[in-house]
Protein backbone atom coordinates (compact mmCIF):
# COMPACT_ATOMS: atom_id res chain seq x y z
CA UNK A 1 0.00 0.00 0.00
CA UNK A 2 1.22 3.75 -0.42
CA UNK A 3 -0.08 5.84 2.15
CA UNK A 4 1.66 8.83 0.01
CA UNK A 5 -0.85 7.91 -2.96
CA UNK A 6 -3.85 6.87 -1.11
CA UNK A 7 -4.25 9.84 0.92
CA UNK A 8 -3.60 12.29 -1.84
CA UNK A 9 -6.01 14.87 -1.37
CA UNK A 10 -7.73 14.13 1.83
CA UNK A 11 -6.62 17.22 3.23
CA UNK A 12 -7.57 20.54 2.56
CA UNK A 13 -6.85 24.09 3.50
CA UNK A 14 -9.88 25.77 5.79
CA UNK A 15 -9.98 29.41 6.02
CA UNK A 16 -9.99 30.49 9.34
CA UNK A 17 -10.53 34.07 10.89
CA UNK A 18 -7.98 36.45 10.79
CA UNK A 19 -6.63 35.13 7.19
CA UNK A 20 -5.31 32.25 9.20
CA UNK A 21 -5.27 28.31 7.37
CA UNK A 22 -5.19 25.23 8.96
CA UNK A 23 -5.43 21.74 7.27
CA UNK A 24 -9.00 19.28 8.15
CA UNK A 25 -9.10 15.95 6.44
CA UNK A 26 -11.64 15.91 4.17
CA UNK A 27 -14.46 13.05 4.81
CA UNK A 28 -14.29 9.89 3.04
CA UNK A 29 -18.34 9.24 3.69
CA UNK A 30 -19.47 12.11 2.48
CA UNK A 31 -16.53 13.46 0.56
CA UNK A 32 -18.11 17.47 0.95
CA UNK A 33 -17.71 17.77 4.17
CA UNK A 34 -14.63 18.17 6.67
CA UNK A 35 -13.57 16.07 9.46
CA UNK A 36 -12.74 18.58 12.71
CA UNK A 37 -11.28 17.56 15.58
CA UNK A 38 -12.85 18.18 19.22
CA UNK A 39 -10.94 17.90 23.02
CA UNK A 40 -12.82 17.21 26.40
CA UNK A 41 -11.15 16.80 29.38
CA UNK A 42 -10.34 13.98 31.31
CA UNK A 43 -12.29 12.96 35.18
CA UNK A 44 -9.07 14.12 36.35
CA UNK A 45 -9.73 17.21 34.57
CA UNK A 46 -6.35 16.86 32.28
CA UNK A 47 -7.02 18.02 28.74
CA UNK A 48 -7.61 14.90 25.95
CA UNK A 49 -6.79 16.67 22.73
CA UNK A 50 -8.79 15.47 19.54
CA UNK A 51 -10.60 12.94 21.37
CA UNK A 52 -12.77 13.36 19.06
CA UNK A 53 -13.71 13.93 15.26
CA UNK A 54 -16.70 15.04 13.54
CA UNK A 55 -17.72 16.07 9.91
CA UNK A 56 -19.08 19.49 9.55
CA UNK A 57 -21.52 17.87 6.95
CA UNK A 58 -24.76 18.43 9.08
CA UNK A 59 -27.00 16.20 6.71
CA UNK A 60 -23.64 13.66 6.66
CA UNK A 61 -23.15 13.00 10.41
CA UNK A 62 -20.06 10.84 10.51
CA UNK A 63 -17.93 10.46 13.81
CA UNK A 64 -15.03 8.86 15.35
CA UNK A 65 -14.65 8.93 19.10
CA UNK A 66 -12.25 7.37 21.30
CA UNK A 67 -13.05 6.29 24.82
CA UNK A 68 -10.40 4.34 27.20
CA UNK A 69 -8.43 3.07 24.29
CA UNK A 70 -11.64 1.82 22.19
CA UNK A 71 -12.70 3.71 18.56
CA UNK A 72 -16.67 4.16 18.32
CA UNK A 73 -17.79 5.12 14.74
CA UNK A 74 -20.86 6.59 14.20
CA UNK A 75 -22.26 7.01 17.54
CA UNK A 76 -25.69 8.93 17.63
CA UNK A 77 -25.36 12.77 17.88
CA UNK A 78 -27.43 14.14 20.43
CA UNK A 79 -28.34 17.95 21.29
CA UNK A 80 -26.46 19.15 24.23
CA UNK A 81 -28.93 22.04 24.62
CA UNK A 82 -30.51 19.87 27.78
CA UNK A 83 -27.43 19.64 29.27
CA UNK A 84 -26.60 20.49 32.91
CA UNK A 85 -22.93 21.57 33.85
CA UNK A 86 -21.12 19.93 36.69
CA UNK A 87 -19.93 22.27 39.09
CA UNK A 88 -15.83 21.48 39.94
CA UNK A 89 -15.15 22.07 43.59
Amino acid sequence: MNIKTDLSGLWRRIPLEHNEHTHFPRCQKCKTGDLVPLSDFGSQGATIHYKSWVCTNPECGFNLKIRNGDIYINEPIMSGALHTARVRP
